[in-house]
């Protein structure tokens, strides 16, 4: 089993930025690909950026030039820097580990972008 604990979200104005983070714990020992979702009120979850365990990063065009996913040194932890944040990047935001064998998801953290 995997735990995923994502924390940072909260209440920003436009323009502004916020850093998520996801722990991960238990059996991570495989490789995985790490991510972040997110889902708008009353939308599907999507994709925003993900992490290969070589570190190659991948973004959604919605994020593209603005967030910006990384690894902590130690592998357990990743990172989403989002930077010039808009109404439509409100939303909960979900971390996910995923690889050939098994997929968790973290609770999610709620992100709020006002105006």
């Amino acid at each position: 089993q995997v735990q995923l604990v994502e924390s940072g979200g909260g209440l920003v104005q436009a323009g502004g930025s916020l850093r998520l983070s996801c722990v991960a714990s238990g059996r991570i020992a495989d490789p995985a690909v790490m991510a972040w979702y997110r889902q708008a009120p009353g939308k599907q979850r999507e994709p925003a950026a993900s992490i290969t365990d070589a570190d190659r990063p991948n973004y959604s065009d919605s994020v593209k030039g603005r967030f910006t996913i990384s690894r902590g040194a130690a592998k357990n932890t990743v990172y989403l820097q989002m930077n010039s944040l808009q109404p439509d990047d409100t939303g909960v935001y979900y971390c996910n580990r995923r690889n050939r064998w098994s997929e968790y998801w973290g609770k999610g953290t709620q992100v709020t972008v006002s105006s």
